[in-house]
C-alpha cells in the first residue's frame, strides 16, 4: 500500500502492525496510540498525532490515551494520602525498612513504612523524630505495628507513642483479631466537619491474608471494646459515637506469598474474595467513605505489579525486593546474598514472637541453617515439658551446635531482657518450666534475626533472613541489567522500574484486547535508569 492511499498522513505516521516499531510504540506509554482497521480487515497501530488525516481506507477501532505510571491504581488512594504513586515500600522489622528508606520513598511521592517491629520504644521514638525532620512538607509515611499477643501493654505503649508524636499511618501486621490498641489508634481524633462528613486523623493499613481477619478490620470495632477505651480515657464520648459508623481500617493490604509472616496465599484467589467482602460490608454498614484494597506478596516483576492492578488493587506494597536495596537497614553480606536468591531458595520456619503457638515465617534457606535448626527447637519444645526432660546427649548437642553456650548462660541473658521488656513473662517462667524452655529457645530465634542486620560473620550459618519468592523473580528479571548489583538497587529506582514496566505491560495487554498481535517480547521489560 503506497502513501497516497493510506490516508494516514506522512511517513512518520505510517501504520505499524508488527516488529521493532510496534514494540517502541508500546513502550512509549506516555504517548497516545490509535488502532485502525483497513478495508481488508487488517489491524494496525500508529501514534495518535494531531496532523493525521483519515480517509475511507481506514476505520477507527480504538484510541488509547497516554498511560502514566502515576495513573496505575486508585487515584482516590493517592488523593487521600497525598502521594504521586500508588506504591508502598512495606515495613520490614528491626529497622530493615530504615529511616533512609522511608525518607527516600516519601521524597519520591511514594510511601514507606518504618520497620519498627522489634525495635525498643526509645529506638522507635528516635527514628520517628529523624523521619519527621527530613519529611516536613506533607510527604506520606508511616510505622509498623506488629501484634504482640504476649505483651499487650507494649503494643498499647507503642500506639501511645505514635499518637503523641503525630504518626498518622501505621501498617498493622500479624494481627488475627481486633485489639484495644488498634481501635484506640484508629479512632483517636475522628470528628465531623462543617459539612457533616466524618474525618479521621489516623489511618490503619491492615495487612491480612484471611477473610475473617479482613472482616474484623473492615467493621467498626466491637462495642464492648469501644466502651472499655472510653472508660480508660483513651477515647472520648464523641469519638466512640462516630466510631460506630467507621471501619477500623480503610486501607486493607491483601498479603499473598510473602517473606516473614505469611499464609502463603495465592493473590489471584485471595484478592477477589476480599474485594467482594469489602462490597458486602460497605453495603451492610452503609459507609460513606471508601475502603481501599491493596495487594502485597510475590510482587517482584513488572508483570506481577500489572497483574495486581488488573485485579483491582488500589495500591501495591513490596517487601522482599527492598531488602537488598542500599537503603535497607541490614548488612552488606545479607544484601549480596539476596541478589543470588533463586526459585526454591525459601522455606517456612518458626518465628520468635509467636514461637510457642507454632506460627511460622518465610525465610531464606540459601547458605543458612536457620530453618532446620529453629524447626528442631520447636519439635523439642513440643515433645518435652521442661529442659530437665530433654536427654543429656540431645541437650549437649543443642548447647554445642545451636546456642554455642550453656542454656544456663542463655537464661541469664533472657532474664535481663525480660526484666525491662515484660517482667510478667519471668513470673510465668518461674511457675512453669515449659514457659522457661520456650523463652530460652526464643533467644536463638530472636538473636538470629539480629545477627544478619549486624553482619555477624561468626553466625552466618544462623542468619534468619525474611524472604519471599518475589526476591527470586526480581533477580531473574534484573539479571544482566544495571539493577543486578546490590550497590545499584536504590529503593526508588526499583519502584520506578517496577511501575514503568507495569505500565508497559498494561499497554501491551490493552492492545491485545483490541486484536493487535502483540508479541510476547512486549511483556519482557528491561530495567532502565529512570
Amino acid at each position: 500500500m503506497n502513501e497516497t492511499n493510506t490516508g494516514l498522513g506522512n511517513d512518520c505516521c505510517r501504520p505499524i502492525a508488527s516488529g521493532p516499531a510496534l514494540l517502541e510504540l508500546i513502550r512509549s506509554v506516555r504517548a497516545p496510540l490509535a488502532v485502525y482497521k483497513d478495508k481488508h480487515g487488517s489491524l494496525s497501530v500508529y501514534p495518535a498525532t494531531k496532523d493525521v488525516t483519515v480517509t475511507n481506507d481506514y476505520s477507527s477501532v480504538a484510541t488509547l490515551p497516554p498511560l502514566y505510571p502515576e495513573w496505575l491504581g486508585d487515584r482516590g488512594f493517592c488523593a487521600v494520602h497525598g502521594v504521586r504513586f500508588a506504591y508502598i515500600a512495606g515495613a520490614m522489622a528491626r529497622g530493615i525498612a530504615s529511616i533512609d528508606m522511608v525518607v527516600a520513598m516519601g521524597k519520591a511521592g511514594m510511601m514507606g513504612f518504618l520497620g519498627s517491629a522489634g525495635l525498643s520504644v526509645e529506638q522507635i521514638q528516635q527514628s520517628i523524630c529523624a523521619i519527621q525532620a527530613s519529611l516536613n512538607n506533607g510527604e506520606a509515611w508511616g510505622c509498623n505495628l506488629i501484634h504482640t499477643p504476649d505483651a499487650p501493654d507494649l503494643e498499647m505503649s507503642i500506639v501511645q507513642l505514635f499518637l503523641q508524636l503525630g504518626v498518622s499511618r501505621i501498617s498493622a501486621s500479624a494481627f488475627m483479631s481486633m485489639t484495644p490498641a488498634l481501635a484506640a489508634y484508629a479512632y483517636k481524633g475522628i470528628y465531623r466537619d462543617s459539612d457533616g462528613a466524618i474525618r479521621r486523623a489516623n489511618y490503619v493499613f491492615a495487612k491480612i491474608s484471611r477473610p475473617e481477619t479482613a472482616a474484623a478490620f473492615m467493621k467498626p470495632a466491637p462495642q464492648a471494646m469501644l466502651k472499655q477505651l472510653l472508660e480508660r480515657g483513651l477515647l472520648t464520648e464523641a469519638e466512640v459515637q462516630l466510631a460506630q459508623n467507621l471501619p477500623v481500617s480503610e486501607d486493607i493490604t491483601v498479603e499473598a506469598d510473602s517473606g516473614g509472616h505469611t499464609d502463603g496465599q495465592i493473590l489471584t484467589a485471595l484478592f477477589p474474595t476480599i474485594l467482594d467482602l469489602k462490597h458486602q460490608l460497605s453495603e451492610q454498614y452503609q459507609y460513606q467513605r471508601d475502603i481501599r484494597i491493596g495487594a502485597a506478596g510475590g510482587l517482584g516483576t513488572p508483570s506481577a505489579i500489572a497483574a495486581a492492578f488488573a485485579l483491582g488493587a488500589a495500591y501495591v506494597l513490596t517487601g522482599s525486593v527492598n531488602q537488598a536495596c542500599i537503603e535497607a537497614g541490614t548488612s552488606q553480606a545479607v544484601k549480596q546474598l539476596l541478589t543470588q536468591v533463586r526459585t526454591g531458595d525459601v522455606a517456612m520456619a518458626p518465628c520468635a514472637d509467636m514461637f510457642e503457638a507454632g506460627v511460622k515465617v518465610q525465610v531464606l534457606k540459601r547458605r543458612t541453617l536457620y530453618a532446620p535448626r529453629s524447626t528442631k527447637l520447636y519439635e523439642i519444645y513440643k515433645r518435652y515439658d521442661s529442659l530437665e526432660d530433654i536427654p543429656a546427649a540431645e541437650l549437649e548437642q543443642l548447647e554445642k551446635a545451636i546456642f554455642r553456650q550453656s542454656l544456663t548462660s542463655v537464661w541469664q541473658t533472657t532474664k535481663r531482657f525480660f526484666e525491662t521488656r515484660d517482667p510478667a513473662q519471668l513470673a510465668k517462667a518461674e511457675a512453669n518450666p515449659k514457659v522457661k524452655m520456650g523463652l530460652i529457645f526464643r533467644w536463638y530465634l530472636g538473636s538470629s534475626s539480629r545477627w544478619p542486620i549486624d553482619g555477624d560473620e561468626d553466625r552466618l550459618v544462623d542468619y534468619q533472613i525474611w524472604c519471599g519468592p518475589a526476591q527470586a523473580a526480581f533477580n531473574d528479571w534484573v539479571r544482566g541489567s544495571f539493577l543486578e548489583p546490590a550497590e545499584n538497587r536504590a529503593v526508588v529506582q526499583v519502584a520506578r522500574n517496577l511501575l514503568e514496566g507495569a505500565a508497559i505491560v498494561t499497554r501491551a495487554q490493552q492492545l491485545r484486547t483490541f486484536g493487535i498481535a502483540v508479541p510476547q517480547s512486549a511483556f519482557a521489560v528491561v530495567p532502565q535508569k529512570l
